[in-house]
């Protein structure tokens, strides 16, 4: 296990929950987190969705060959077929980011990938996607850049950050699983 700290590209610490949390204050976003034991898969979080309400995602950090990334967030109970989603984004193929990039760009380790992670992306290049069915839901639930906590805002909550943190969302409806 790599205990080294995570490190933006630029080489700058990245930002943790209290900056999450200040800043959905800030934007007037009401939230509640609750903390649990750390979570790396949805099959692990489903343990928590008879305490926590509403939607629970899957979320993941893709990219293509040209470099560009994509932070996708769907219903969790969708399946994610990354040639469909290759081709919904505009792209030819999509892998998985590595741990590497996922700290470098979005300042997280592996399990904790949420839309929130925008808060890190000094680039500004990573683009998200969101299933038009999640976004149908009320409230979200996503990890505040840990997984050990989740935090629970409004469909108009994340969009309101998304869109304050540079990062408008294409939304895209996602085949149920």
């Amino acid at each position: 296990m790599d205990d080294k700290p995570i490190l933006l590209i630029t080489g700058d610490t990245p930002k943790g929950p209290r900056e999450l949390f200040g800043r959905l204050d800030e934007l007037g976003v009401r939230h509640s987190t609750m903390t649990h034991d750390p979570v790396f898969t949805v099959e692990e979080a489903q343990r928590l969705r008879g305490r926590i309400e509403g939607a629970h995602s899957k979320n993941l950090f893709v990219r293509d060959k040209k470099e560009r990334h994509w932070l996708v967030s769907c219903l969790a109970d969708r399946t994610l077929d990354l040639k469909w989603l290759a081709a919904e984004l505009g792209t030819k193929r999509l892998t998985f980011c590595s741990a590497r990039r996922l700290g470098g760009y979005l300042g997280i380790g592996r399990g904790s990938v949420s839309p929130f992670a925008v808060l890190n992306d000094v680039t500004g290049t990573v683009q998200v996607a969101l299933d038009a069915d999640l976004l149908a839901a009320e409230p979200l639930n996503f990890h505040p850049l840990v997984n050990s906590k989740t935090t629970t805002v409004s469909r108009a909550g994340l969009l309101r950050f998304l869109t304050a943190e540079g990062h408008r969302p294409h939304v895209i409806r996602f085949p149920a699983g």
